[in-house]
């Protein structure tokens, strides 16, 4: 039987109190989501003597944000003003954003590195203390450039140097000027090459529910910290989706205390609701008892039921890295878009997405976060897109660790580090597998683009069009790149490259995002103000009637979503492509079963699609069909099971999800072969008691 607990909580506010110096000046602490607020009228003084609030950190053991208080905040036009004048010209303020309900504002600037003017000389390393990933605690009131910035300042080897512990001084003491000045709390974001829409819609529904999200973020913080009903804990997962399939990923953590959903994605190659969408149906209680949702990334199969939960009653928190938001509300914009385009009644409407935005608190890489009165949560690197994360959840007082990988990348790209694995406990593994087959073993990076530009220099050499449908995010951005330098490098025929679809924005929410990306992209960006995804052989389709010269006689790439033909610019394109035996279409990512891609690459030489008028329209498939292996954002057999061997101290149990049922079952039982850790299979509408 469950022992109830008969005492309270520790008096958080009262610690707080207890230990904060009348000099700070402080009017009020509150609940802010998943942290502590101190609002103060002398940010100053907390931010120049920021050993004070590392104390209570350490103390009670909670994430803080000292906030400014309402009294000192100048009106936005005046902030701005002040912004203006004390920044330098040369940088190049783009914008700037107030979010009311966090008295914070974001400047965009076309250049970050002429604030931080470093001194010659002071190159000598300083070591940065390790952090446990979930013993340590941060302290949210962190200023310098980016949303992230410390991200970007900690290399491989766990140092950084001197010279950029004096760049980050100087950004830090500009602005503290800046928040004493204006009384907004400042933060500096290097501006993308191109104004953002899906980051603009973001700051336009923040700021439409300013006082909702005040509201809102006091709620979820006072259900975080409430005192535990029961001593004892317990956990179950129940798979709702993605198992022994790809898509629609979607499971439920139930523990004595709380309930959090894992994702909330779609299937795109499913016809019917039953398999099309997660089985919330068969959870036996209401949407409004889940007490969070966790995303791991952007892709429509792990977001694209997400607005539908709101949609439905859901009201409570969903957690995300920061380019994730603006990632998933580009993705499903853009599926309300193609569905109005088809002549199809969309699943939910842009007043739901808002609601997603609404309800959606962002989280750092290594930041550990109380998301319910039981369970932590880290978000760490997953390689595969912008912003993807590993989900590293701690259950009660060191009962039970679980890590769910999300779609992981256990390979370095060009875009992004490999993913992490240096978790200080993990004792159940939730792993995907959609390449978990023996024979899916990837090429060398040089065989894969060797042989990518092969297959396009054969096509243009002859006069013909190579047709490359890919996802916007991720995948668009690493072509884009592979294209540009083997063009430069005179590798691969010149010819002119259109780019039509959500490419161009997606790459936009990269540029707006450094700190997420390699090192070398990000020193290219920051440093040199170098955009990594434009080049002189890039021509962005704007506009259905600028097609036509994409299409016209003679060679030429064409690039446009979606990966899996399943909507979108790209079935114009391949309606036109397709019948030409000269040209080729050439699949860089995962095909899910039942996607018009899929069809394609397995063989059909002939289609029917629905045409303009609503009348039915037969394409035969006449070009070249391939299939470039190497280039996914997902890991190959070998690197999944070399990410299990690596995990420390031994698992206890592996689940294997995202993946086909012939794929799920051989790397389960490699596992377990191999490791001697159980490894379990399961089937959607299972529950599985961890422990």
């Amino acid at each position: 039987m469950s022992k109830v607990r008969t005492n309270s909580v520790q008096n958080i506010i009262g610690v707080i109190l207890q230990n904060i110096p009348s000099d700070a000046a402080v009017t009020k602490i509150e609940y802010e989501g998943p942290m502590i607020a101190i609002y103060t009228k002398n940010p100053r003084y907390l931010l120049e003597n920021n050993a004070i609030i590392s104390g209570i950190v350490k103390s009670i053991k909670k994430r803080i944000v000292v906030r400014t208080d309402e009294s000192i905040r100048k009106s936005e036009e005046d902030a701005r003003k002040i912004i203006m004048r004390t920044i330098p010209k040369d940088v190049g303020i783009v914008g700037t954003f107030f979010d009311t309900a966090l008295g914070e504002v974001t400047v965009e600037v076309k250049k970050p590195w002429i604030l931080t003017q470093v001194e010659e000389g002071d190159e000598e390393e300083v070591a940065v203390e390790d952090r446990d990933e979930v013993a340590s605690e941060s302290i949210s009131a962190d200023v310098g450039v980016g949303s992230s910035s410390s991200s970007s300042s900690v290399g491989s080897s766990g140092s950084q140097t001197q010279a950029h512990i004096q760049k980050q001084r100087q950004i830090q003491a500009l602005i503290i000027d800046l928040i004493d000045s204006t009384g907004w709390k400042v933060r500096i974001r290097k501006a993308s090459h191109i104004p953002s829409e899906s980051m603009k819609q973001v700051n336009y529904a923040k700021k439409l529910f300013a006082n909702e999200r005040y509201r809102l973020l006091r709620s979820v913080g006072e259900s975080i910290f409430r005192p535990r009903l029961l001593e004892d804990t317990e956990a179950t997962l129940m798979t709702l989706g993605g198992f022994s399939e790809v898509g629609r990923s979607c499971m439920l953590l139930m523990t004595r205390e709380s309930k959090i959903l894992l994702d909330c994605g779609i299937n795109p190659g499913a016809s019917d609701p039953v398999n099309a969408f997660p089985r919330l149906d068969i959870i036996g209680f209401d949407l409004e008892e889940i007490d969070a949702v966790v995303i791991s990334h952007a892709h429509l199969d792990h977001t694209g039921f997400l607005p539908l939960l709101f949609k439905h009653g859901y009201r409570g928190p969903v957690y995300c890295t920061d380019p994730t938001l603006p990632l998933m509300t580009l993705i499903q914009m853009d599926m309300i878009k193609v569905a109005a385009g088809e002549g199809e009644l969309p699943l939910y409407t842009e007043r739901d997405v808002r609601e997603v935005i609404k309800h959606t608190i962002t989280l750092p890489y290594k930041t550990v976060t109380d998301i319910a009165p039981d369970i932590k949560l880290v978000f760490s690197n997953a390689g595969h897109i912008l912003g993807s994360a590993t989900v590293h959840l701690h259950i009660g007082n060191g009962d039970h660790n679980i890590v769910y990988t999300g779609d992981l990348k256990y390979g370095r790209s060009q875009l992004f580090d490999s993913a992490s694995w240096n978790y200080p406990r993990v004792e159940t593994l939730i792993i995907e597998s959609t390449y978990g087959a023996k024979e899916d073993i990837m090429p060398s990076r040089e065989e894969v683009e060797s042989n990518f530009v092969s297959s396009i220099n054969k096509v243009l050499m002859e006069g013909g069009k190579v047709l490359i449908p890919v996802p916007a995010v991720g995948r668009a951005q690493e072509i884009l790149m592979v294209i540009d330098h083997h063009m430069k490098a005179k590798n691969m025929v010149e010819a002119p490259v259109f780019i039509e679809g959500m490419i161009s924005e997606a790459s936009a929410i990269h540029v707006a995002h450094p700190e997420y990306l390699t090192r070398e992209l990000r020193q290219r960006i920051l440093e040199v103000d170098d955009n990594p995804f434009t080049s002189e052989y890039f021509t962005m389709v704007e506009h259905p009637s600028q097609r036509e010269e994409a299409l016209r006689e003679g060679p030429a790439i064409i690039m446009a979503t979606s990966g899996m033909l399943e909507g979108g610019p790209v079935i114009e394109y391949f309606k036109s492509i397709a019948k030409d035996h000269k040209n080729k279409i050439l699949f860089v990512s995962y095909q899910v079963n039942g996607t018009l891609g899929r069809r394609v690459l397995d063989g059909s030489r002939q289609v029917s699609l629905m045409g303009r008028d609503g009348k039915i329209e037969v394409v035969d498939i006449m070009a070249q069909v391939e299939k470039i292996e190497g280039f996914s954002g997902h890991s190959d057999y070998n690197q999944l099971m070399a990410y299990v061997n690596k995990l420390k101290p031994k698992l206890r149990r592996v689940i294997v999800n995202h993946g086909e049922r012939r794929k799920v079952e051989n790397l389960a039982g490699s596992i377990y072969r191999i490791f001697k850790v159980p490894a379990a299979a399961p089937m959607v509408r299972e529950a599985i008691r961890l422990y």
